[in-house]
């Protein structure tokens, strides 16, 4: 295990795949691509691979609950974020590599707004896409940017800890399901009474977490978290209607108040056969609280698109100025475009 992690880093691949009665498979820029010189797993060979690289109690959790999140470091040169689960009765496992190092801002040419972020005194910014599009990697890198810049205790709740962040101007503690807290629940309830200033929180996943995240907003602190969302109004949607029908009314109005910033982004194969970042960015104004308020989360398209002077675009509005600049090709930025006929007018005529 410990070789073919290091091929993963080595080959800055940001995946391994491996499953019982194939070959290890590496994603490389965005593509599945088969190492065959490994040769085939057998089911009980993986098994003892996968076991081999967890602590017992991590392999009790994995033979009973049949799958587990956990962390794996090859020390100095990468950790991973894996995930061991089963799969027509065999084992198998996902394993993301996360570089050593958290990179900067301008190294992930992110957008210029991401630094204001991190200028940000509270409320709740949500960095959405689809998985492997980079979202943990953006929030820590605008985390780094807090800790070398400002003098504050930053917390974070992860299931389990990617980047690994240490303390420069603030003071970091980050807390992994499983082995710093055993209740996802508690640990957000918690957190008010560690004296935070900035929370950050690895994955939404329920109306509980969700509330939580908010609660903390409110309360004056600020708030960074990630969400499994397409687009910026498509955020909103998915967090009102994971409530119940009669909270909606109180989580609209409390969404409204303390929303900062929604940050939705792609990582898309580029001409020179890298991957570049494209980003839709929604600014939490007046004119957008309103329309959060009065559940008119159909318009806030238009508000996007229309407000560039405040630093928002839609993704089609990015693609097509990464196509124009001939950074990637028109045909790939309509497969990942979500509103294919908008991509259409904003590309310039050659």
């Amino acid at each position: 295990m410990q070789g073919l992690l290091a091929m993963v880093a080595d080959r800055g691949a940001s995946d391994l795949h491996l499953m019982a009665n194939t070959v290890p498979v590496f994603r490389e820029v965005g593509r599945l691509v088969p190492y065959e010189a490994f040769g085939v797993l057998s089911s009980s060979d993986l098994m003892t691979l996968i076991t081999g690289v967890m602590s017992q109690t991590q392999k009790e959790t994995f033979l009973r609950d049949k799958e587990i999140d956990f962390s794996i470091s090859l020390v100095g040169k990468a950790r991973f974020r894996a995930n061991a689960y089963f799969q027509k009765e065999s084992p198998a496992i996902s394993l993301r590599h996360v570089p050593q190092t958290v990179p900067d801002l301008d190294s992930l040419k992110l957008p210029g707004i991401c630094r204001a972020f991190a200028k940000l005194k509270q409320g709740f910014v949500i960095v959405t896409g689809p998985t492997g599009s980079g979202k943990s990697t953006t929030v820590a890198s605008i985390i780094d940017e807090i800790n070398s810049t400002r003098t504050e205790h930053i917390v974070s709740i992860e299931d389990p800890i990617e980047f690994i962040h240490e303390n420069k101007k603030s003071i970091i503690s980050q807390r992994e399901l499983g082995e710093d807290t055993n209740n996802w629940d508690v640990a957000m309830k918690s957190v008010l009474r560690q004296d935070p200033n900035v929370v950050y929180i690895g994955e939404m996943r329920d109306p509980e977490t969700i509330a939580a995240a908010m609660t903390v907003a409110e309360t004056g602190h600020l708030v960074f978290a990630t969400l499994h969302t397409n687009s910026a109004s498509q955020t909103i949607e998915r967090i009102v209607d994971s409530f119940p029908e009669d909270q909606q009314p109180q989580i609209v109005l409390q969404l409204s108040m303390v929303l900062e910033a929604v940050l939705s982004q792609r990582l898309i194969p580029s001409l020179d056969g890298k991957r570049v970042v494209a980003s839709e960015i929604l600014i939490s104004t007046p004119a957008v609280k309103n329309n959060i308020r009065e559940g008119k989360t159909f318009q806030i398209d238009n508000v996007i698109q229309t407000s560039g002077n405040l630093g928002m675009n839609l993704l089609e509005q990015d693609l097509a100025g990464l196509v124009n600049r001939n950074i990637i090709d028109r045909t790939v930025a309509m497969e990942y475009a979500i509103r294919p006929s908008v991509l259409d007018k904003l590309i310039s005529s050659k």
